[in-house]
């Protein structure tokens, strides 16, 4: 069977971008046709290589940048461009922001049919380096390599400890220094690299799922506690006590040091044990007076410092009484929940990773705050009528989804039970202005605050308080 030809397409020259699209792609328009320009900024003059065509659009990439915009910088990481994180490091900060403020306006215009006249200025980040809590990192015996490094003949150690290239899952960039999680990382990650080679430790690898050393994640806390977590896809335990023993030793400030035998083709660690080697089996994070448990497995904002800025708009938006009976729907560890509880009569929160349940538990008896129950499953099977008849009805509903954003049961129930405000965060303001469309034939939008969590990237955070229509 012949292989189809792949259609080279002409370059298209002179290109202005002028605006920005979802994940951070410039957009041009060229004769009508809409054009998606990969790491293109408003401002930048391209000739952009079309890589894929549609009826109605084309996706590309820079051949070349003819004139730069005013708000393109230098980047200050040896990685960018290659690295699949921080796309936007070649953009200001300043006008980083102006961008997401764009996307969240544009999402709420285009898919949610509404315009916003009160959107909020978006708040961002005092710090946009070593802003992270938690970071993950591939081991692999198929580093990326440039065309260059291929084309010499050289032969270089194929070893890596480091990210996935964007578009290419089966390879991984060695990483030599990264911004995004405090200096630390870079002395542990390093210094286990660098141990595993001279003792002649196996990578693993993608492909044929072979090699010992899987992955290596950090997490940390605004208290400087600092957990250390080895996956490894192999039981050899003489092995793994070696190099245990030398991050223990070399590393003295680590609060939590751990290990997974993760035997499975996927890296997913939620199915698996996790064995503490060295410490707590946790390290405990604080925002304003409440503190939170945190393990390997759990789910909590990778931002401490914005995290608590995120959650005071909550607080803001709900304007929570001692009367008020709250749902905490998609709630993790309870974060959200406990940092409101002593403002409202009663929290219920629903979660569907029943690990993240448990220390939500044990973060409400940290805490000494009996007003907040939690449930194991997803909101769609859990929140039903009969839920709502056992609990009462809310008064106030937070909602914190993923991506994907809500199931459409759960915005029926919701409807249904009309409590009289609901908070929404989302991470995704495309499928937030989906879901508040749905919510329009009661609800209407009274506040929207954008929030920037993750400096140099399109992300973006953004809480949206939706009002129950008066009859």
């Amino acid at each position: 069977m012949r292989r189809k030809k792949k259609t080279v397409y002409p370059i298209l020259e002179n290109v202005e971008i002028n605006a920005i699209a979802a994940e951070g792609k410039g957009l041009a328009r060229v004769d009508n046709f809409v054009v998606f320009v990969d790491k293109a900024i408003p401002g930048d003059v391209v000739n952009a290589k079309i890589i894929k065509k549609k009826k109605d659009y084309a996706l590309a990439e820079i051949d070349a940048l003819i004139k730069p915009s005013e708000k393109r910088i230098a980047s200050f990481c040896e990685h960018f461009g290659t690295c699949g994180g921080c796309k936007w490091q070649h953009v200001d900060y300043e006008y980083q922001l102006v961008l997401k403020q764009q996307i969240v306006e544009e999402a709420f215009r285009r898919i949610g049919k509404i315009e916003i006249g009160n959107i909020q200025p978006i708040l961002g980040c005092e710090e946009t380096i070593f802003y992270r809590n938690k970071l993950e990192f591939t081991f692999s015996n198929r580093v990326w390599l440039t065309r260059e490094q291929i084309d010499s003949g050289e032969v270089f150690d194929r070893n890596a400890l480091g990210f996935h290239t964007a578009g290419n899952f089966a390879s991984v960039l060695h990483i030599n220094e990264c911004f995004l999680q405090d200096e630390k990382v870079n002395a542990i990650r390093n210094a286990v690299y660098h141990f595993a080679v001279e003792n002649n430790y196996t990578f693993y690898n993608l492909k044929f799922h072979e090699g010992l050393l899987r992955n290596l994640i950090f997490r940390s806390t605004t208290l400087d506690e600092w957990m250390v977590t080895l996956c490894v896809a192999e039981a050899d335990m003489e092995k793994i006590e070696l190099i245990m023993n030398f991050i223990k030793d070399k590393f003295s400030f680590i609060t939590s040091l751990n290990y997974i035998i993760n035997t499975k083709k996927n890296d997913t660690i939620y199915d698996q044990e996790v064995i503490t080697y060295h410490g707590k089996n946790h390290i405990i994070e604080q925002l304003e007076n409440v503190r939170y448990k945190i393990s390997t497995k759990s789910f909590f904002q990778t931002n401490s410092k914005q995290a608590k800025r995120l959650y005071d708009i909550v607080k803001d938006f709900g304007n929570f009484t001692k009367n008020d009976l709250v749902y905490d729907l998609y709630c993790g560890t309870g974060s959200i929940a406990l940092y409101i509880a002593n403002d409202c009569k009663k929290v219920v929160g629903i979660e569907q990773i029943s690990d993240a349940i448990v220390d939500a538990k044990y973060n409400a008896e940290l805490n000494k705050i009996d007003n907040c129950i939690f449930h194991a499953g997803t909101c769609e099977d859990i929140l039903k009528e009969e839920f709502i008849a056992t609990h009462s009805t809310p008064d106030i509903v937070v909602v914190d989804p993923p991506r994907a954003g809500l199931h459409e049961k759960v915005i029926n129930v919701l409807l249904q039970a009309a409590p009289k405000k609901i908070v929404y965060v989302s991470c995704n303001p495309a499928t937030q202005a989906r879901d508040v469309l749905l919510f329009s034939e009661k609800y209407t939008v009274t506040k929207c605050q954008p929030v920037d969590m993750f400096p140099h990237t399109f992300h973006i955070e953004n809480v949206v308080l939706l009002e129950l229509i008066s009859d």
